[in-house]
C-alpha cells in the first residue's frame, strides 16, 4: 500500500497515507457491520424485526449523509485530529451499545452513532488531495474505499459462521485500530495556512458556486438515488429472474467489484492526462453502465452475466475520479471542508432515496422493471452530460468566482 500511497507525495508531505489506511479500517467496518452484522445480530441474537434493522440502517445513513455539511464546517475551523478523533469515539460509542440493545430504540440510536464517525474521514480525505492529478489521487482513495467496503462483508460472513461475538469482536476492533491511528494525525493541519472565513461570508461564496453547478444538481442527486435503486433489488433479482445460486451472485459481485478496483487508477490516470475531453469519461461511462444494465437483465448464461458485471465495474471506474475531479472545481479554496460537505450531502440525498425508491418500484412493478428504469436513467445522464457545459471543470472555477 505504501507503493500506492506515494502517489499523494509521501508521508513527510502528506498526512493522506495515514488518514487513507484509518478510512480502509472505517469502511471494513461500514461493510461488515451494514451489509452481514446488523441484520444478522440484531434478529437472530437480539430478537429484533427486520423492520427494526432496516430502521437502523436508514438512521446510520441519515446520520452519515445530515452531519456531512456540518463536518465540513468543523473542519475549516478546528484541527482535523479533533474531529476524526470525536468522530470515531461517537462510532465507538455506537458499537458498544450493541450488545445491550435488545430494544428497538435503543439498535436505531446505537445504529445513527456508528454513522457519525462515518463523515469525517472521507470528508477530510477530499480535502487532502491535492489539484494537481486529482483524479489519479481519488482514483487510489476510491480504490482504498471499495477494498474495505467490499472486504468487509466477505470477512464478516466468514466470521459469523463460527461465532456472532467473534463477528462483533472484528468490528469493534476495526474501528478501535482506526482511533489508534488518528492519534497519529498531526495536530496541524495541512490546510494552516487557509484562511478561516467566518460563515456568514462563506454562504454567499458558497451560494454562488452552487448556482454556478446547478445544471449538475439534479444529476447528483440521481446517479446516487438509481445506484440505491439497484442495491435494493439486485439480490431477489439475480436469484428470481437470472436464477443464479448464492454462490454464483458472490462471484458476480466480486468479478464487478474486482474490475472496478482494478480500472479506478488506471482510468483516474486517463482522466488526468486528456482533462479537456473530461466529460467523455462521464458520458462513455453512463452509456456502458446504461447498456450492460439492459443487457444483463436479458442475460440467460452464467458465463454472460460475468462479461456484464465485469462491464458494469470498469463503467463505473471510468466515471468515479473524472465525477469526483469535476466536482473539484467547484469548491473554495477557502472552505474545503464546507464545500465538500455541502456537495456530499447532496450526493446523500439520492443516497436515502434510491433504496425506498427502488423497494416501491419493485412493489409496483417487479425486479426487472427496477433494472429497465435504472438503465434508461443511467443513460438520460449519459446523454445529459454530452450537452451540459463542463468547461469550467477541466481545472479551473467558473470566472464569475474566481
Amino acid at each position: 500500500m505504501n507503493a500506492i500511497l506515494k502517489r499523494f507525495g509521501g508521508r513527510s508531505q502528506s498526512q493522506i497515507p495515514l488518514l487513507a489506511a484509518i478510512l480502509l479500517l472505517v469502511e471494513f467496518a461500514r461493510g461488515a457491520a451494514l451489509i452481514s452484522f446488523l441484520p444478522l445480530y440484531g434478529t437472530d441474537t437480539l430478537g429484533l424485526t427486520l423492520g427494526t434493522v432496516g430502521a437502523a440502517i436508514t438512521a446510520h445513513y441519515l446520520t452519515d449523509t445530515v452531519l456531512k455539511m456540518g463536518i465540513g464546517y468543523l473542519l475549516d475551523r478546528f484541527a482535523i485530529r479533533f474531529v476524526v478523533h470525536a468522530g470515531l469515539l461517537a462510532s465507538l460509542a455506537g458499537i458498544a451499545l450493541l450488545p445491550f440493545a435488545d430494544v428497538p430504540w435503543l439498535f436505531i440510536t446505537a445504529a445513527a452513532l456508528y454513522g457519525v464517525g462515518i463523515s469525517p474521514i472521507w470528508i477530510v480525505c477530499l480535502t487532502g488531495v491535492k489539484e494537481e492529478n486529482r483524479a489519479s489521487q481519488m482514483g487510489v482513495l476510491y480504490t482504498i474505499w471499495l477494498g474495505g467496503l467490499g472486504a468487509g462483508p466477505i470477512v464478516c460472513n466468514i466470521v459469523l459462521d463460527h461465532s456472532s461475538r467473534a463477528a462483533y469482536l472484528l468490528l469493534l476492533g476495526s474501528v478501535l485500530a482506526a482511533w489508534v491511528l488518528a492519534l497519529f494525525i498531526s495536530r496541524r493541519s495541512e490546510s494552516a495556512e487557509v484562511e478561516h472565513v467566518p460563515l456568514r461570508r462563506q454562504l454567499p461564496v458558497l451560494k454562488e458556486r452552487m448556482y454556478a453547478m446547478r445544471l449538475l444538481l439534479p444529476g447528483m442527486v440521481l446517479q446516487t438515488a438509481v445506484a440505491g435503486m439497484l442495491v435494493t433489488v439486485l439480490p431477489t433479482f439475480a436469484t428470481d429472474k437470472l436464477h443464479l445460486t448464492g454462490a454464483q451472485y458472490s462471484l458476480l459481485l466480486a468479478a464487478g467489484g474486482a474490475l472496478t478496483i482494478g480500472g479506478l487508477m488506471p482510468f483516474g490516470k486517463l482522466s488526468d492526462r486528456f482533462s479537456r475531453y473530461r466529460r467523455w469519461f462521464l458520458v462513455c461511462g453512463f452509456f456502458a453502465v446504461a447498456a450492460s444494465l439492459y443487457a444483463l437483465s436479458f442475460s440467460g448464461s452464467f458465463i454472460l452475466c460475468i462479461v456484464l458485471a465485469g462491464l458494469l465495474g470498469l463503467s463505473y471506474a471510468t466515471v468515479l475520479p473524472a465525477w469526483n475531479a469535476l466536482l473539484a472545481a467547484y469548491v473554495p479554496p477557502s472552505q474545503k471542508g464546507l464545500g465538500w460537505g455541502m456537495l456530499s450531502t447532496v450526493e446523500g440525498v439520492g443516497g436515502m432515496i434510491g433504496p425506498v425508491a427502488g423497494g416501491m418500484v419493485a412493489t409496483w412493478r417487479g425486479e426487472p422493471f427496477v433494472v429497465w428504469l435504472s438503465a434508461l436513467l443511467f443513460g438520460l445522464i449519459g446523454l445529459c452530460y454530452c450537452f451540459l457545459p463542463l468547461s469550467e471543470a477541466n481545472g479551473s472555477p467558473p470566472k464569475s468566482l474566481e
